[in-house]
């Protein structure tokens, strides 16, 4: 298990992790993922799909992949591991403790292989033993339902007090931001709220950047 040591590392600045909408066709997101990916430092960037045939799938993963690496971020698709490597993404988000279990081995050590769907705090250890390269907290359901933020903060504190692993800190609104960062978030998960105005998007990613601290000065 990855406890922090007793002479704690500051951790470092936290960044943001874009999740886009369902797609399947990327044609109308990509160059709001650009916008987005100038606007601000984005770590990484969760392509979740529509239903399609696989073949659309990686079609439409390889379109969005050299474009957001190229930026420096990294692209994970939410779930379908078997197309990580067929369509050059960096790796995967698996949600819920059976389908991480399921999965990790196909992922590491080559890939990404992240956590959310993490009900229980044992879900969350259980993930860090067995690899994850990150967890994240707050992110809806498939029913769209979320904990309540004050239940999301103290899980992460809990989790960046404890552990060396990174957290996620998902962000239903700009508002959320500012509690998941004082609360140990290493990034912050902007949900869909990022999408539903094309214009905006670039402005609403520097808006968010503005509740990240700033970097430390280098010695």
């Amino acid at each position: 298990m990855a406890s922090r040591p007793k002479h704690v590392v500051p951790r470092p600045t936290p960044r943001l992790y874009l999740t886009t909408p369902a797609i399947v066709d990327p044609s109308a997101l990509l160059p709001q993922l650009s916008a987005a990916l100038d606007a601000g430092d984005v770590a990484a960037v969760l392509l979740r799909f529509a239903d399609a045939d696989e073949r659309a799938l990686i079609n439409c993963a390889k379109t969005l992949t050299a474009p957001t690496q190229g930026k420096g971020a990294a692209l994970l698709l939410d779930g379908h591991v078997e197309l990580v490597a067929r369509s050059g993404a960096d790796g995967a988000h698996l949600s819920g403790s059976a389908a991480f279990t399921a999965a990790v081995e196909q992922l590491k050590p080559e890939r990404i292989a992240g956590a959310g769907g993490l009900v229980t705090r044992h879900d969350a250890m259980l993930a860090a033993e067995q690899g994850a390269d990150y967890v994240m907290f707050g992110e809806p359901s498939v029913e769209g339902q979320r904990p309540a933020l004050p239940a999301i903060e103290e899980r992460v504190a809990w989790w960046a007090e404890v552990f060396e692993i990174p957290c996620v800190g998902y962000a239903a609104s700009l508002d959320d931001i500012a509690p998941l960062v004082t609360a140990g978030a290493d990034f912050i998960a902007l949900g869909d709220f990022l999408w539903r105005e094309a214009g905006t998007i670039a402005s609403t990613i520097r808006e968010a950047s503005g509740y990240l601290p700033l970097p430390e000065p280098a010695a």
